[in-house]
């Protein structure tokens, strides 16, 4: 039995050929990379919200225990942590807002 192929189904075919594309070096797809915040920044961004460790775990839904690990360097912020922590760095009332909002 052969259906009608959909909008989505062409769309995701298109990207899948871009993918593939890009792997073999063909094409060049734009990508943005996030970096590990040194443990020195993110220490700068608690102390510029005057925010203790637990404080600022609380306000904006970390571990304090991460972000001590983080400051001193024994761990590095995970992909998703890094995100939330360059967001908090530009609009922290943003990052309130959203979790207020839940």
């Amino acid at each position: 039995m052969v259906q009608e192929r959909t909008e989505i189904g062409l769309e995701l075919e298109e990207a899948l050929g871009e993918v593939l594309a890009h792997v073999r070096g063909e094409l060049e797809l734009p990508c943005r990379i996030l970096e590990n915040p040194a443990a020195d920044q993110i220490l700068s961004v608690r102390k510029r919200l005057k925010l203790s460790r637990q404080k600022f775990a609380d306000r904006f839904g970390l571990d304090a225990r991460a972000i001590q690990d983080w400051e001193q360097g024994r761990r590095t912020p995970d992909r998703a942590a890094r995100v939330l922590l360059t967001v908090i760095n530009h609009n922290p009332q943003a990052v309130v807002q959203a979790l207020a909002a839940e």
